[in-house]
């Protein structure tokens, strides 16, 4: 089985969407995300994906109450990331009631955070790889760094991650379906958990991502836009 994490990106208290990581081209869905992450329960979802899109800019935590609602007011297995740059964050996420958090710029920056991060709280740490052309994008996806995607999963999976969540910038929010070759070839180099995100975009696509015996897969705009059924994604995911 294939889990499903449906999405929610805070800002300002709101549940948003960007398209292609464009702070000025943003989209709200929802004044209330509690509201949104109790539908994708009563659906028959487990997992959430959070993003706080504030946090991502400046490294705090601006929607801590509303994660520790969704995290403590349903029973979703909850996951965060967006601007997690200290060990103090990390912390304040996981003591609110948070299950993992996903570490991005921080991890290719900042390899000793990483490394205790994972020595503190082991499989509770997530990855997040943003790829772009081939390489590791970072600080919200403004600037790419030296790595090349493949150099950096094997990095990730040498340090002991346990968990990627690889974004093809390229195809986030285009709704032009999900980039199959990327995840395929992920899949089999790397003995590590990995949930696709970005252009998820269609039941098929959650098939075919399923068939690639991936670890996961996020759903975010077609969710909101209605193209994906979260009910019948479900059970395509099994």
């Amino acid at each position: 089985i294939m889990k499903l994490f449906p999405a929610i990106d805070l800002y300002n208290g709101k549940a948003v969407r960007l398209y292609k990581g464009d702070y000025d081209n943003m989209t709200v869905y929802s004044e209330n995300p509690i509201e949104i992450a109790r539908d994708f329960e009563i659906k028959g979802a487990k997992y959430i994906h959070i993003v706080d899109l504030e946090g991502a800019k400046d490294g705090t935590t601006p929607n801590l109450d509303i994660v520790k609602q969704i995290a403590n007011e349903t029973s979703l297995f909850s996951e965060i990331g967006g601007g997690i740059r200290s060990i103090e964050t990390v912390k304040k996420y996981l003591d609110n009631g948070v299950d993992r958090v996903i570490l991005g710029t921080s991890a290719v920056n900042d390899e000793a955070f990483l490394k205790e991060a994972i020595s503190v709280y082991g499989d509770r740490i997530a990855v997040g790889v943003d790829i772009k052309d081939g390489f590791v994008a970072i600080k919200g996806w403004l600037e790419t760094s030296q790595y090349s995607c493949f150099e950096f999963c094997e990095k990730m999976q040498n340090l002991g991650v346990k968990t990627l969540i690889c974004t093809d910038i390229s195809k986030d929010g285009a709704m032009q379906g999900t980039n199959r070759e990327l995840y395929k070839e992920l899949s089999e180099r790397f003995n590590i958990d990995i949930t696709a995100s970005g252009g998820v975009s269609s039941i098929d696509d959650v098939k075919a991502l399923r068939k690639l015996d991936l670890y996961g897969a996020i759903i975010g705009k077609a969710y909101y836009i209605g193209a994906i059924d979260l009910s019948e994604a479900l059970e395509a995911a099994k």
